[in-house]
């Protein structure tokens, strides 16, 4: 079967002097029957090239459902005078949002319910099944309940474009009121009146720009916009502190930040600026009662690269005094207060860890870290809504520890294990190794990799290498139950924990952004070659998405001979066409990270020189298959359709090239988890055969 071929319509782009001619720019039109029609003939075509692998996707979708307590809940999360928890029940694609009322109000300790009945006086909230009933898809965004238990305000996107619809449900008669709140982005925040509520609304390139306040029963054209960002840099977003006595906007860009903070039971007055914004300047605050004093605990990079912390009174944010002091190997993420303790967030060593600080009379005590008895782990604060709670909800997982969740004892320092994930069909971590190694970059720098396997896997072994090294995002031990079927397979999973990450501090982050984004593509280039040099991987397969994809159209350029294949999940593989046009979604936001390339010519030459879609060239390529969606607003499917079609023009290999669009969905793929299962199946099959695994048990 021959693939489609895109036609050529040649269309200059110029800046700075230079001219690039792009012939598949005609593709963005997904208004155009002829553009949805080459779509649509990729897709057969991957799935006819692909026709052989149904019998695998098929045993594999099999295996996740078997490995997977299809019915099952969720750990109760103490809201006011309920709890509330959810519930998948098997055959079902989505969850089911439910409460129980709390026994006294000193009851803190989460009550065992049943999987598969409900419990006495158990009231369904929301069923997303319910409301997700003959759409292609469907996306909860908004999940808020008023103080008083009453109302709930709920969001929704049915087109996977990220634009959401609030709407609010009276929780003790059951009806929907005819509020209703079109194209906003996904959260909801009430003010302590349990009548006014807060949103926000994006721009015309999908920022959050400004944040407006509703009243219950009245029509959306009285809602009053309480603040508007007009600098495009910045995004907007508003919260409530866990105390829900204040409410906080914040505006941010990658670099700099603000803050506003207004008396939660006053939603109609005035927010007031924390602490004005200075460009290179972040930072973010909690409120937290010290000394009897209202206090903001605020985390900042002034002068401390790697964050700091200090508290200040509320009235006068400037009259600061540090608590938790600056170190290089110390990264602050973040921290969560409460009436009784603050719960720090951090990273050391390339891991994520949780410490606690408890509150006193006279201040703020030693941070203690939890010790969760793992040496490669990622380590969390859960959902911890109530300002009052005497226990601090925790999870921590590893590569083949399943999600743990834990509730942590802050007197005693116990630690209490509400719930594992459950693995079914005979599964044991005892089964599977995983251990941190390093590579050496071409600069010299070590880049640590993590490593996981079943036991008594015979190395070299057909090996898959992830990455994504962009936004200071972290890739960190965490458990998959699709994972298992390649791991059963022979096949080694290795994570390249690259600069753009922000594993080992910020520095690893600003070493891997604007102007020093190759040593992201050269440090995964670098963690392939060594897992051959060192006996691991026999043929290697690379995979990421999104950033993660622009990653991987970077390294089939610079290194095809390296990988057996490429997976690129929605890649952001044309980033200088899009960062050049600032009326797209998130253009402008995105200089922070990558440059200017509008403005400043170094910049413009240095994306153009990694930039994928430019950089393609007569070589042989490995095998591709690249995976979007139609209506991703993030990562349009434009870039890995325009990239395939210049991929398929000038490779000089005989690899197949695949491109497979979902019609109907977002930047996350499909919605509903047994087709999320079908697509991560579909996905992995390719991988184990390309990679060279056994394909069967």
């Amino acid at each position: 079967m021959q693939p489609p071929v895109a036609k050529r319509v040649p269309v200059e782009r110029s800046h700075h002097g230079d001219t690039f001619v792009d012939e598949y720019e005609w593709l963005r039109d997904k208004e155009s029957p002829e553009v949805i029609a080459y779509l649509e003939a990729e897709n057969a075509y991957t799935e006819a090239m692909l026709a052989d692998q149904a019998q695998l996707r098929e045993d594999i979708f099999n295996e996740i459902k078997l490995r997977t307590k299809e019915t099952d809940l969720t750990v109760p999360v103490r809201i006011g005078q309920y709890w509330y928890y959810s519930r998948t029940i098997e055959g079902q694609q989505y969850a089911r949002h439910c409460r129980c009322s709390i026994a006294s109000d000193d009851d803190w300790t989460p009550p065992k319910l049943d999987a598969e009945e409900a419990t006495a006086g158990e009231e369904v909230v929301l069923d997303s099944n319910v409301l997700a009933e003959g759409q292609p898809y469907f996306s909860l965004g908004a999940f808020s309940v008023s103080a008083d238990g009453r109302m709930l305000a709920f969001s929704t996107d049915i087109k996977g474009d990220e634009r959401y619809t609030l709407r609010f449900k009276d929780l003790n008669s059951g009806e929907i009121l005819a509020d209703h709140i079109e194209d906003i982005a996904p959260g909801a925040t009430w003010a302590a009146d349990d009548l006014h509520v807060f949103y926000e609304t994006v721009d015309e390139s999908w920022r959050p720009d400004s944040v407006w306040r509703h009243r219950l029963g009245t029509p959306k054209d009285q809602d009053v916009r309480v603040f508007h960002e007009p600098d495009e840099r910045f995004w907007v977003s508003i919260t409530a502190t866990r105390s829900e006595k204040y409410l906080m906007i914040f505006a941010h860009t990658k670099v700099t930040s603000e803050g506003w903070i207004l008396e939660s039971d006053d939603p109609t007055g005035d927010f007031r600026v924390i602490l004005p914004r200075r460009e290179g300047i972040e930072y973010s605050a909690v409120h937290a009662v010290i000394g009897g004093v209202d206090s903001l605990v605020i985390t900042h990079n002034e002068n401390a690269e790697n964050f700091e912390v200090v508290v200040a009174p509320v009235d006068d944010p400037t009259n600061r005094r540090t608590v938790i002091e600056h170190r290089l190997d110390t990264r602050i993420e973040g921290v969560s207060a409460f009436r009784g303790h603050l719960a720090l967030s951090y990273r050391r060593e390339a891991l994520p860890r949780v410490g606690i600080m408890r509150l006193t009379e006279n201040g703020i005590g030693e941070l203690s870290e939890i010790d969760f008895g793992l040496e490669l782990f990622t380590a969390g604060v859960s959902l911890n809504p109530e300002w009052t709670q005497p226990r601090l909800r925790v999870s921590v997982t590893s590569f083949i520890t399943p999600a743990r969740v834990y509730d942590y004892d802050v007197i005693t320092g116990d630690l209490v294990l509400l719930k594992e994930q459950s693995v079914l069909g005979g599964f044991s971590s005892d089964d599977y190794v995983e251990r941190r190694d390093w590579a050496t970059a071409e600069d010299g720098t070590r880049v640590p990799i993590s490593i996981v396997a079943r036991k008594g896997t015979p190395h070299p072994a057909p090996t898959l290498l992830y990455g994504y090294g962009s936004y200071e995002s972290s890739i960190d031990p965490y458990f998959s139950v699709p994972r298992l079927s390649m791991l059963d397979r022979g096949m080694v999973f290795v994570v390249a924990h690259i600069r753009g990450g922000g594993e080992i501090g910020r520095h690893w982050y600003d070493n891997g952004k604007m102007l020093a984004k190759k040593n992201t593509f050269t440090d995964f280039v670098a963690c392939g070659r060594h897992l051959i040099d060192s006996g691991v991987a026999s043929r290697l397969v690379a995979s990421g998405g999104s950033a993660g994809g622009l990653l991987m159209g970077a390294v089939a350029n610079l290194a095809p001979d390296l990988f057996a294949g490429i997976v690129a999940d929605v890649p952001f593989v044309d980033p200088l066409t899009t960062i050049l046009d600032p009326s797209l979604p998130l253009t402008v936001i995105e200089w922070d990270e990558w440059g200017n390339p509008l403005a400043d010519p170094e910049v413009y030459a240095y994306m153009k020189s990694y930039s994928p879609y430019e950089n393609v060239e007569a070589k042989d390529y490995p095998a591709i298959l690249v995976l979007t969606s139609l209506n991703d607003t993030r990562v349009l499917y434009v870039e890995p359709a325009k990239w395939i079609a210049r991929l398929r023009a000038l490779s000089t290999g005989d690899k197949p090239i695949l491109l497979k669009t979902e019609m109907s969905a977002g930047h996350g793929g499909v919605s509903g988890r047994y087709d999320q299962w079908k697509d991560v199946a579909f996905e992995f099959a390719w991988i184990i055969r390309t990679a060279g695994a056994q394909s069967a048990d």
